[in-house]
């Protein structure tokens, strides 16, 4: 088969590979849409150490079952592997596993690929109405899903009911339309790339600013450096939710002493459990995220210009999508 594979920093060819070995309960799919997300261009620049080279990224996938007595079922990937039997896992909290991983961690090779051998229990199916390069966004809708989930859960709903986000890219997009789906329709994005911010406005009605004012009662930092962890501080209101899911650099930026002051809550959040990523695909296949029309589509050739096009910040749409098959 054919695959992206990582080389070194800012280094990716495409290559034939071994087609991936299928284990017992697991299906063979054929990849047909596969995201680029930011952990992908993280060990891309050589800044995540669990993706050494040479490795086959992606873990945003959709595509249709080859072989089996599913053959031909059309179906989304939640690629979180998990030990199955420790507290976390037996409490539905595999996110949470010691031994969890993400397929484009080694050994588990990514989905920047043909095909991906994957757990049958990882597979959701999609409905025929819903294209397979939006079914393919269930990953990181999941990811902003879970941590929405979690920061409604705190939030004292009597201190107010607004929120903003820091970041615009497919987290931060998503972590809008779930804050409207869960039900706060007062939702800002801070995004300063003006070509990205342009398109959340014109493309994805959403309200996107460079700079943003005032306080807010859930402030979701989707970027996760210093500098948005220090506006995150500033702009979280008294007794409001910091919800942290960006992993852009370790340390600093936060305003302990504000927060102790004026009580306010940080949660970091990690992926999604499995009823988290079964709610979202719901979500997908009933519409209540809206149309999930912000994506681009480009074919696995065409992979290593995209990941420069993304270092280069020339990107609008939120999300870029590779298809093997293209």
């Amino acid at each position: 088969m054919r695959a992206l594979v990582y080389e070194g920093v800012e280094t990716l060819h495409v290559r034939d590979v071994p087609n991936p070995e299928v284990g017992p309960g697991q299906s063979l799919v054929r990849i047909t849409a596969s995201g680029i997300c930011g952990s992908d261009m993280h060990a891309y620049l050589g800044h995540d150490a669990r993706r050494p080279a040479p490795l086959i990224l992606g873990h945003e996938a959709a595509g249709i079952i080859e072989g089996g007595h599913r053959d031909g079922t059309r179906v989304t990937i939640n690629p979180l592997v998990s030990c199955g039997t420790c507290p976390a896992c037996r409490a539905e909290r595999s996110n949470l596993c010691p031994e969890r991983l993400i397929i484009s961690m080694p050994p588990r090779e990514g989905a920047f690929a043909q095909y991906v051998a994957m757990a049958d229990d990882n597979l959701v199916v999609v409905p025929d109405h819903v294209p397979l390069e939006k079914a393919a966004l269930a990953e990181p809708l999941a990811v902003s899903w879970h941590s929405v989930r979690l920061g409604l859960e705190t939030l004292d709903h009597a201190l107010g009911a607004n929120a903003l986000v820091i970041g615009g890219g497919a987290i931060g997009l998503a972590a809008a339309l779930a804050l409207r789906a869960q039900g706060i329709e007062d939702v800002t994005i801070a995004e300063p790339n003006e070509v990205r911010r342009a398109f959340l406005t014109d493309q994805c009605d959403q309200r996107a600013v460079a700079q943003s004012d005032g306080t807010y009662a859930m402030v979701i930092d989707a970027v996760g450096y210093a500098a948005t962890r220090s506006l995150a501080s500033a702009r979280c209101a008294p007794g409001g939710v910091i919800v942290h899911i960006g992993l852009g650099e370790d340390m600093g930026g936060l305003d302990i002493r504000r927060m102790t002051l004026q009580e306010i809550t940080f949660i970091g959040t990690y992926t999604y459990t499995p009823r988290d990523f079964r709610d979202t695909c719901s979500a997908i296949f009933d519409g209540a995220l809206g149309p999930l029309d912000w994506i681009e589509q480009r074919s696995l050739d065409a992979a290593p210009q995209a990941f420069a096009d993304l270092r280069a910040g020339t990107v609008a749409a939120p999300k870029i999508v590779l298809d093997p098959w293209a």
